[in-house]
């Protein structure tokens, strides 16, 4: 049985990563050290279902801390890596740029060594679209990404240069996936979606950042997460965009979307616009299609509904849930 290491378990994507890598008949090894970055409640919680498969392993570790990492490598023969572990959210790193650079970059960096030192020769990467700001959409693996405009973007530029320096040096196989604005069930409570569902909800002023004219080329986690295990095939070093692939949606468009599905009207305080931010965001999919075999399956209406009905379904809960 294929052993996968997945970092980050507890999180957004890698927990529903792990999840489809169980479905197949993948043994999951997860490791996440449950910061409070945004609600622990909702990282337990889905740490929980994971638990109930015999398969899957977890251990409470950072992947910052090389010692403890060393003992996951020693003690478990893996067969590949999926890193999903990262200090997530442009925002917050401009107010704590030194954790972001430690773990986004010298944790990727405790990975690829130990990775190098017990010949696991396969890494699936999360990398992010945030590096594509200020190119016209839609935007291509090829295009240069050398003016981050974030702490975030900036750790997550390093983790790319240095993982393709290993691929170069010691033959390491790398998938970098660069993810556009994931969303769905069990969604980040820092991102927007999951923020608007609750405050249209609870009929509590919606925080939107410039007028909503801004798009974004969402994506909806399933399919995120298909594309994820698809990348766990021999690619040699290959950065590949996993997106929406169609028209972006401004949030004006997506906002009056959960109107309709809540029967709710949003009371929306309008916030300055931020430099970190983008206008927009939209991803050129062929490479995906062309070596993973992959492409979004879940249209946004689709995919918004089941996400609200997610959040009605687990209202009882989520209502104290920290945003």
């Amino acid at each position: 049985m294929e052993k996968i290491l997945v970092t980050g378990a507890a999180g957004f994507i890698g927990w529903r990563t792990s999840q489809k890598l169980l479905d197949e008949g993948r043994q999951v090894i997860g490791i996440d050290n449950m910061n409070d970055y945004y609600d622990v409640k909702l990282k337990a919680d889905r740490l929980e279902g994971l638990k109930k498969n015999k398969n899957f392993t977890f251990y409470q570790i950072d992947i910052e801390n090389l010692a403890a990492m060393d003992t996951i490598f020693r003690d478990n023969k893996v067969d590949a890596v999926v890193n999903l572990a990262a200090r997530a959210g442009v925002r917050y790193s401009i107010e704590n740029p030194h954790v972001y650079m430690s773990t986004n970059a010298q944790g990727v960096l405790n990975i690829l060594e130990l990775m190098r030192k017990y010949e696991v020769k396969k890494l699936v990467h999360a990398s992010t679209s945030s590096l594509y700001a200020g190119q016209k959409i839609p935007f291509t693996e090829d295009l240069p990404v050398n003016t981050p405009i974030s702490p975030y973007a900036a750790t997550k530029k390093a983790a790319e240069a240095v993982a393709y320096s290993y691929h170069y040096l010691f033959g390491l196989d790398i998938s970098v996936l660069r993810y556009f604005t994931v969303y769905g069930p069990s969604g980040r409570p820092d991102m927007s979606i999951f923020r608007f569902i609750k405050w249209i909800d609870e009929g509590k002023p919606l925080e939107l950042f410039g007028d909503g004219s801004q798009s974004r080329d969402f994506t909806y986690i399933d399919d995120i997460a298909a594309g994820t295990v698809k990348a766990l095939r021999a690619v040699g070093y290959e950065i590949i965009n996993l997106g929406g692939g169609k028209s972006p949606h401004t949030l004006n468009y997506v906002i009056a979307m959960l109107e309709g599905l809540l029967g709710k009207k949003a009371v929306i305080n309008y916030m300055p616009f931020l430099k970190t931010d983008m206008t927009e965001t939209g991803a050129d999919i062929r490479k995906a299609a062309r070596l993973l075999d992959w492409k979004p399956e879940t249209e946004l209406a689709e995919g918004m509904k089941k996400t609200v009905d997610w959040y009605l379904d687990n209202r009882s809960w989520l209502k104290d849930l920290k945003l």
